[in-house]
C-alpha cells in the first residue's frame, strides 16, 4: 500500500457494441459458480512477486475475464511511491498468483504503465489513477463469483462521487489478518473527494492496513465506488484514499486496447447490513 503524509478483435469490438454491456453480462453470467462455492471472487489475495494485495472486483470483455487490482501492487518503488507516472513497475506479462485459483493470472494492464508510455501530465491522474486488470487463466474461470463478501454486490458503478459523511462499505483481506478475517469486514463514511473527484478520503472500522490495497468499496447504494489506494499517516490518521473506479475505467478504455472490458455485478444484492 502506499502510504500518503497529505490531507486501478475488431468483430468482437464490434458484437460487444452491438449487444450491449447487458447482453455481455448476462452471457457471462451463466458460467459464475455458486457464491457459496466460488473461490475466486472480489476480495481473494493477489501475490505479484513479494508485493501481496487484495482483489476488487471482477470485469469482463464477454469472453475473457480479469480480476482487478491496484496498479502499485505491482511497483517495484519503495511504499512511498505516489506519483504512477514515474514510478517502476514489474512488466506487462507478469504472473499473479491468485488466491483460489490453481493456475497464475497474468498482468495485462497497468494504469502506472500507461500513463508512462502516454507521457500523462495531469497530476490528479498521476497521482490517483491505481487500476490493473489481471487476466485469470480459462481453466479457472468457472471457479469465480463476482460477489463482494459480506456486503453483496457490486450493483454498478458509482459515477457522481461521495458526500462527507456517505456510507461507504469495503473487503480486505491482508495477511496482517493471520486468515482470521477478524479485520476484513469494513465499515464507515466518506469525507469527501479529492483530486478534482480522482479520489475519495474514506474513514472506516477498522481502516485499511497493508495488504488490504486494491480492495474495492462499495458506495451507500451498493455500487462500485472505487479501490484502495493509499493509507493517510497525518493528518488524517486512519483514514484511507480510495480511487475513483469509474474514472480508472474511462482512462483505460480510452488509452488501452480494453475498450469494451467492464465491471460484472455480483451475483447476490446489496446489503447494508451484511448477508
Amino acid at each position: 500500500m502506499r502510504v500518503s503524509t497529505r490531507p486501478a478483435l475488431l468483430v468482437s469490438l464490434l458484437i460487444a457494441a452491438a449487444l450491449g454491456w447487458g447482453a455481455a453480462s448476462a452471457a457471462a453470467a451463466a458460467t459464475w459458480a455458486p457464491v457459496k462455492s466460488a473461490t475466486i471472487h472480489p476480495g481473494v489475495q493477489l501475490f505479484t512477486k513479494d508485493a501481496q494485495c487484495t482483489a476488487n472486483f471482477i470485469y469482463t470483455d464477454g469472453s475473457t475475464v480479469y480480476i482487478g487490482q491496484a496498479a502499485h501492487c505491482s511497483g517495484t518503488g519503495g511504499n512511498n511511491e505516489s506519483d504512477g507516472c514515474v514510478a517502476p513497475s514489474l512488466p506487462l506479462g507478469t504472473q499473479v498468483t491468485v488466491t483460489g485459483a490453481k493456475h497464475p493470472g497474468t498482468l495485462v494492464y497497468n494504469s502506472w504503465l500507461t500513463m508512462q508510455q502516454l507521457k500523462e501530465k495531469n497530476p490528479d491522474v498521476c497521482k490517483y489513477n491505481d487500476l490493473a486488470l489481471v487476466r485469470l487463466d480459462p481453466a479457472d474461470v468457472a471457479s469465480v463469483n463476482p460477489t463482494v463478501p459480506i456486503w453483496g454486490g457490486p450493483m454498478g458503478i458509482d459515477t457522481t462521487g461521495t458526500k462527507p459523511g456517505e456510507a461507504v462499505y469495503s473487503y480486505g483481506n491482508s495477511q496482517l489478518g493471520l486468515g482470521t478475517g477478524a479485520i476484513s469486514q469494513k465499515q464507515g463514511t466518506s469525507d469527501g473527494d479529492e483530486g478534482n473527484g480522482w479520489s475519495h478520503v474514506v474513514t472506516t472500522s477498522p481502516p485499511g492496513v497493508p495488504g488490504d490495497s486494491g480492495s474495492g468499496f462499495l458506495d451507500a447504494r451498493g455500487n462500485a465506488l472505487g479501490i484502495l489506494s493509499t493509507l493517510e499517516v497525518a493528518p488524517r490518521t486512519a483514514s484511507n484514499g480510495v480511487g475513483d473506479l469509474s474514472r480508472e475505467l474511462d482512462y483505460m478504455r480510452q488509452h488501452s486496447a480494453f475498450a469494451v472490458v467492464q465491471l460484472v455485478n455480483g451475483t447476490e444484492p446489496f446489503s447494508s447490513s451484511g448477508r
